[in-house]
């Protein structure tokens, strides 16, 4: 048994043991894998050695001893390996506080968003989906203020909001002359209302690219210009 204080390890850090034997007048050993600088212990024929005083380790890759060592003497050294966030994460706890800031690299699986409605809490999601255009997101500490502008913004409540410099939405909205449809669509009751209903665009011009498709599914009636603004 090594005679000296062993090394107290917490739970999360692992070890390992290297030992080696010494040729005569030996000083120099190189450690296989390396160590971290300030985690290793060294023991000769037992006895714990002093850093600093009885041997110095400097370079995490060789161990220098302050007196030579003799033929055969056992030199062991007793590394502070690795640190294991496993272990240092507990998975089954129900809540857990780490301080500081935590930086993961890949995909953070589990985790939630919360979601508020003028500072309100609504629920929470994994993932937020933005549909429309005119929406507007803007940076407040550590939350983001998102403006939902879309087809209802500006006064009128038709069209798309034309915002103020400051991102608020203005009185005023647009409505483009044109647009192209790129994929194929199918308009029915899995995203278009009842058995009945009315299908309205305000662009007065919609064209379909060559190869695609628009299906107008039964009890559906689709309007194109349905402001009538397309002559003007």
């Amino acid at each position: 048994m090594a005679i000296g204080r062993p090394i107290s390890l917490t739970d999360n850090v692992g070890s390992k043991i290297i030992s080696v034997l010494a040729t005569a007048g030996q000083s120099v050993f190189t450690v296989t894998g390396g160590y971290r600088i300030n985690a290793i212990g060294v023991f000769r024929n037992g006895v714990r050695l002093t850093e600093s005083t009885d041997f110095t380790a400097l370079d995490a890759s060789t161990v220098t001893l302050t007196n030579a060592a003799s033929l055969n003497d056992e030199i062991i050294f007793e590394i502070q390996d690795d640190f294991r966030v496993a272990d240092a994460i507990v998975s089954a706890a129900s809540e857990q506080v780490i301080s500081g800031n935590l930086t993961v690299t890949g995909t953070l699986t589990g985790a939630t968003l919360g979601i508020q409605s003028a500072g309100t809490v609504v629920g929470t999601a994994k993932t937020l989906n933005f549909v429309g255009s005119g929406n507007t997101f803007a940076m407040n500490g550590d939350t983001v203020d998102i403006t939902i502008s879309g087809g209802g913004g500006g006064g009128s409540g038709i069209g798309t909001a034309i915002n103020f410099a400051d991102g608020t939405p203005s009185p005023f909205t647009y409505i483009d002359r044109s647009t192209t449809v790129t994929e194929n669509m199918l308009i029915d009751t899995t995203n278009a209302g009842g058995a009945e209903s009315i299908i309205v665009s305000v662009i007065p011009n919609i064209e379909v690219s060559a190869g695609v498709a628009v299906t107008v599914g039964v009890g559906k009636t689709m309007v194109i210009d349905v402001l009538q603004i397309g002559d003007l």
